[in-house]
């Protein structure tokens, strides 16, 4: 995605392109893994000193809401945040804390008596145990 596309998804979503979601999208762009918002705001800050940590942590909860980040939430951890481009589901592991992506495949929605009257907008699974490199120090 470069500049434009960030410019036009920010704008298809009714956000401003400002320096400071610009440049949290860019980053998560940029981003290999599921970076926290603590590390989000570092790597933000390095590229523009001005920004704030609040600046920083309201812009992702703007772009959660509007739809283009997921927040992947690991509990006792850190939430961690993720580009919404193509789904997928997501790997925790016990022992690292780290996040990985999963292929995506359609999860059965449960029928509609034990929803009672909640509405689903979507799903996701969140797979825990140990990523591969924890199962194989396990293992010795």
């Amino acid at each position: 995605m470069d500049a434009d596309a960030i410019r036009h998804s920010l704008e298809g979503r009714g956000l401003r392109c400002t320096a400071q979601r610009y440049a949290v999208m860019a980053c998560l762009m940029d981003h290999k893994g599921h970076p926290t918002a603590a590390e989000i705001f570092e790597a933000v800050n390095r590229v523009d000193p001005r920004s704030s940590r609040a600046t920083t942590y309201n812009n992702l909860r703007d772009l959660v809401k509007a739809g283009l980040v997921r927040e992947v939430a690991v509990e006792g951890r850190a939430g961690r945040f993720d580009l919404e481009g193509t789904r997928h589901h997501h790997f925790v592991c016990d022992r690292c804390g780290n996040v990985e992506d999963v292929e995506w495949y359609d999860v059965p929605k449960p029928a509609s008596r034990s929803l009672g009257k909640r509405v689903v907008r979507e799903s996701q699974l969140i797979f825990r145990g140990l990523c591969a490199k924890c199962a194989q120090r396990a293992s010795r």
